[in-house]
């Protein structure tokens, strides 16, 4: 399966087109999040990636609810929004969480959780799938001026369920890296996008 991943966006119009034109390199789509800017203007890139007609996994980020998501994303049927929950295509278990991880220091604006608020929300995520989160684990893909900001309760999930392969997003300065926790492949998604063949 290839996948076309993505992330933080961030109303970036040109770069939601680069995805749509894109879209044919791919079997399925991933978006962990921040369509908007501050709760702002998710419509600019959802109306132009409503477009794609291949299978599309989104999360929320933390400069959008997933109430927001979805209600921009309504009437896009091959676009599947998840928070805490979970969906199968082509056989494959995807399984998203969005907002930030830990709680950011970005105030009322930002769409965050608790480690605790997360770590309930993914209970229920299945062994070897698709893990879709918008913040990276701890310690991976997650480096601002040497702090890591990453999610712990997104660490021992991985550590837990062992996913083929993590998409994230949130810390802009790792856009396009990738880290390993155990078998599992994380990636720092970023807005230009990355085609990567799903690992076994």
């Amino acid at each position: 399966m290839k996948l076309l991943v993505f992330s933080d966006l961030h109303r970036d119009r040109d770069a939601a087109r680069s995805l749509v034109e894109r879209s044919s390199e791919a079997d399925v789509l991933i978006g962990a999040g921040d369509f908007a800017v501050m709760r702002k203007g998710i419509d600019d890139v959802i109306e132009i990636l409503r477009e794609v007609e291949k299978p599309t996994v989104l999360v929320p980020g933390n400069g959008e609810s997933d109430a927001e998501l979805r209600g921009a994303c309504a009437g896009w049927r091959s676009a599947h929004v998840l928070h805490g929950a979970g969906v199968t295509v082509e056989g494959i278990s995807f399984y998203g969480i969005g907002g930030g991880i830990p709680v950011t220091p970005f105030g009322e604006w930002s769409f965050d959780l608790t480690e605790d608020e997360a770590e309930a929300m993914l209970v229920g995520c299945p062994k070897g799938g698709v893990l879709v989160s918008h913040s990276p684990p701890r310690g991976h893909v997650d480096e601002i001026g040497g702090r890591h900001l990453g999610s712990y309760t997104l660490l021992e999930t991985i550590e837990r369920v062992s996913p083929r392969l993590v998409v994230c997003g949130h810390i802009h300065g790792c856009w396009g890296e990738r880290s390993r926790v155990g078998a599992t492949m994380v990636l720092n998604a970023g807005p230009e996008g990355q085609v990567l063949e799903l690992p076994e």
